[in-house]
């Protein structure tokens, strides 16, 4: 019977442990199946997991087996490549999450990436991630406590401190929500969820919450509006109930090349008429907003509707005639 090499049984090691992560329990036989190896095979690379830290246990039946069960130790982490380039990957977005492990993700990536062969690690060197625009550093803590209420339906209990809000201000009475998600925007940490005082949706930044113990009693899920957190976020950012779309929107044609208009447009849709005329659809959360957006691109502007967008650049333009006649 030929001798595997070290390779080989390093290489069978790792995709024995993989499939013991993959589901609770395996059936010695099913295992030497997929492995294609004899059993004997197997119970000799199970107690070489063991004696590497993983709690590998029996399972007692018919058919005999093996389960991976949770440790009291950290036991060497072993990945393949992709899974280490995907946990490479994920480590140089989490330096720029505001989620306060930043440095300790900055160091674990650098642990990863010694021991990355050279390929994979010219793979994972080519992608530049910056964290432009990083929001709020929230603490650690304060997530796990929110990602905990989350996952137990519990509900919280919070001081919260509004924009413009003293912070040495004496709190009010705690706040009360029904967390159903913990969601991630811009760089920023939100929680979304239902509060049983006003009967509606809410969303609250992480990092002006301070959660108070112990959590309030436990809640029946509801499903969030339009059952994707993501676009409810998006609709309240956008000044929308629950539609993610803007609640005032209007189509005007811009004296600029389109090329000089898509890169500024964000969501809008802009259509290119030549001679150097752009048709621009897009919205905000009001029609003064909306009309002032479309004034930064500095040109002549045609309103083709609605109505309001018109009003709305007359009052704009009354407002701007007083400003320019004040006083120095």
């Amino acid at each position: 019977m030929p001798i595997a090499s070290s390779t080989t049984t390093s290489s069978r090691l790792l995709s024995l442990l993989s499939l013991l992560q993959a589901r609770r329990d395996w059936p010695g036989g099913l295992l030497a199946e997929r492995l294609g190896v004899s059993e004997r095979t197997v119970r000799r690379d199970v107690d070489r997991l063991r004696e590497l830290g993983y709690p590998v246990q029996a399972v007692k039946g018919p058919d005999g087996g093996y389960r991976l069960e949770a440790g009291s130790e950290l036991p060497p982490l072993l990945f393949d490549e992709e899974q280490a380039v995907a946990l490479a990957v994920a480590l140089r977005i989490a330096v720029g999450t505001g989620a306060g492990i930043e440095e300790a993700a900055a160091r674990a990536l650098t642990t990863v990436r010694q021991v990355l062969p050279s390929r994979l690690r010219q793979r994972v060197d080519a992608l530049e991630i910056s964290a432009a625009g990083a929001g709020s550093q929230v603490d650690t803590d304060v997530l796990l406590t929110l990602s905990a209420a989350v996952r137990a339906r519990e509900e919280l209990r919070f001081d919260y401190r509004s924009p413009g809000r003293p912070a040495d201000a004496e709190p009010g009475p705690p706040r009360r929500v029904q967390p159903h998600h913990l969601v991630v925007r811009a760089g920023r940490w939100y929680v979304v969820g239902w509060d049983p005082g006003r009967g509606d949706w809410r969303a609250y930044r992480a990092d002006r919450m301070t959660p108070r113990v112990p959590n309030g009693p436990r809640f029946t899920p509801r499903e969030v509006p339009g059952g994707d957190v993501a676009a409810f976020l998006s609709a309240r950012f956008k000044g929308a109930e629950v539609t993610n779309a803007w609640p005032c929107r209007g189509e005007v044609i811009l004296d600029r090349p389109a090329a000089e208009v898509a890169p500024f447009a964000g969501d809008g849709v802009v259509e290119e008429l030549g001679a150097g005329r752009t048709r621009l659809t897009t919205g905000s959360w009001s029609w003064a907003a909306l009309a002032a957006a479309l004034a930064r691109f500095d040109t002549e502007i045609e309103v083709v509707a609605p109505p309001q967008l018109r009003a709305a650049f007359a009052e704009l333009s009354r407002r701007a005639a007083r400003a320019a006649g004040s006083a120095p």
